[in-house]
């Protein structure tokens, strides 16, 4: 191995490396049974993200417009609830908030398919945390969704 190759498999991060010596990873969603690609397989970050900052933007909107007289730590407070009821609310009866439906993703139990809403409050909880939802595994899910039995898919 010369100098760029070490250099290159630093860049790319240890999974790239572990590829290029063989081991097989397979496709994100493999271990729980889910589809490669399609309605199904496991939600893309962009689209987690977009979704997410559609809700937030909408928690915000509401807080600003409803609750508050302008923004401020007050208006931030006040979306985090509005935020925190929302995923509650949404994922616990319809598997998706406003901006999930809109990307065109759902949150699914991996038991039983469908999410009750104490699976919703408590990954709505760690989601609010944040850390819990920046922590994730190989198949792209975050340590909400693993604490939950619940995983992000395209609808």
């Amino acid at each position: 191995m010369d100098k760029r190759q070490a250099i290159g498999s630093w860049l790319s991060g240890p999974r790239a490396a572990a590829e290029e010596a063989g081991v097989d990873f397979g496709y994100r969603g493999e271990q729980l049974g889910l589809p490669q690609d399609g309605p199904g397989s496991i939600a893309r970050p962009g689209r987690r993200l977009g979704a997410l900052v559609v809700d937030w933007g909408l928690c915000v909107l509401i807080a600003y417009g409803l609750l508050t007289d302008g923004y401020g730590q007050a208006t931030s407070n006040w979306a985090l609830l509005i935020f925190f009821l929302m995923g509650v609310l949404t994922v616990g009866t319809l598997g998706s908030t406003p901006g999930k439906r809109l990307f065109g993703l759902r949150v699914v139990a991996l038991d039983s398919g469908t999410v009750n809403p104490l699976r919703a409050l408590l990954r709505t909880a760690l989601l609010c945390v944040a850390l819990p939802a920046l922590i994730w595994d190989r198949d792209g899910r975050g340590l909400h969704d693993r604490l939950a039995g619940t995983v992000e898919v395209r609808a």
